[in-house]
């Protein structure tokens, strides 16, 4: 039945195929192929999973505005929807890769995650009190920074608390401004902008395939905030290499590209569900799914608006791409402050579910 769903989709294409190395996707070399996924698409019954579960879970889609889905186990594509060579908006999955790319410099020592806003010299446009210079990096990466200045962008919790009402670390609170001012952090520390530091260190390595510098891009609104946000537009089967990388414990043909420790300390529970108020956990900018069931333990997931999401679930090494794709127009338009229409979207609850829907077609 997989080879059934996917053949009514394939049309030829001379692109850089995936050939596989140890269960891994591994880099592209130059190939023509029918498909219209990298990797291998399995025949009826591949890698365990049922055909006819596949399809429920698909038959699922076709009632939401979802644009891509691609399914990665053990590093082969088992089911793909949509056009997975597509470069879209990310939204706020850009705060999980950059948490991926925080692991490297954190473990060499390039960036202390107990240095404060205050020895970091950060301040914004309305200045910061004492108090709220206080807040370290780690308060950032688990968005407790305790600072509700405006935010240079859309996209987090604008009913911020009143300034001053929570001292760093002390309460969640999904505000824009910490993860902005992450990405400042980042590019201080390190001497590289995001851009640069995602191309050197994922983008040639991973041999991302559908990659344009020219479409990354700095978003938001200045008078604000002086820190805006670091956007991303990958494709889904990029987004896939990402996830596998995280589902490999960070690494890729043989090298560590994020440290391993850090895998496990970016994921694991650092914020209760009942202080995110949305029934799912927060790590270093992931989100903890709660779903009990065997093959969730350990998962964590990468949430955009609209309906961007890279769940991760390493106990059946898997990784779940889904996709609502918006133009470039419609994304800029929206984080300038232009637009304030929602399109039709796919809520972060709503995609656990239909993924569960999925995850049940294993074995």
């Amino acid at each position: 039945m997989v080879g059934t769903l996917t053949s009514r989709r394939h049309f030829m294409i001379k692109t850089a195929a995936l050939t596989m190395i140890g269960g891994s996707i591994a880099s592209p070399v130059m190939a023509e192929q029918t498909s219209t996924a990298p990797g291998r698409t399995l025949p009826k019954g591949g890698k365990g999973w049922r055909a006819e579960g596949l399809h429920a879970g698909e038959k699922r889609l076709y009632e939401m505005p979802t644009t891509e889905m691609v399914i990665i186990s053990d590093g082969d594509v088992v089911y793909e929807y949509g056009n997975p060579n597509n470069v879209s908006y990310l939204a706020s999955c850009r705060k999980s890769i950059l948490s991926m790319l925080f692991g490297k410099y954190v473990a060499n020592g390039t960036i202390n995650l107990d240095k404060t806003l205050a020895q970091l010299n950060i301040q914004d446009n309305e200045k910061l009190t004492e108090t709220e210079q206080q807040a370290k990096v780690r308060d950032l990466l688990i968005s407790s920074s305790g600072v509700y200045h405006p935010a240079g962008s859309p996209g987090g919790d604008d009913n911020n608390p009143e300034r001053g009402t929570h001292k760093p670390g002390t309460f969640f609170q999904y505000n824009n401004w910490d993860f902005n001012v992450l990405g400042a952090i980042f590019e201080k520390e390190t001497g590289r902008t995001v851009f640069e530091a995602l191309e050197k260190d994922f983008v040639i390595p991973l041999g991302l395939q559908d990659y344009d510098p020219k479409r990354q891009r700095m978003l938001g609104y200045g008078d604000r905030s002086r820190y805006l946000a670091y956007h991303l537009f990958l494709s889904p089967r990029d987004m896939a290499r990402l996830g596998q990388l995280m589902v490999q414990d960070g690494q890729w043909n043989g090298k560590q590209i994020v440290p391993a420790d850090w895998v496990r300390e970016s994921t694991k529970l650092h914020v209760a569900p009942a202080a995110t108020k949305m029934n799912v956990g927060y790590g270093y900018l992931w989100w903890i799914p709660q779903n009990k069931a065997e093959a969730w333990q350990g998962s964590y997931c990468a949430f955009g608006h609209f309906g961007q999401h890279i769940l991760c679930l390493p106990a059946i090494k898997t990784v779940i791409i889904h996709r609502r794709a918006i133009s470039d127009q419609f994304a800029m338009a929206r984080n300038s402050g232009e637009t304030l229409f929602q399109p039709p979207s796919v809520a972060h609850s709503k995609f656990l579910d239909v993924a569960d829907t999925f995850v049940q077609a294993r074995g």
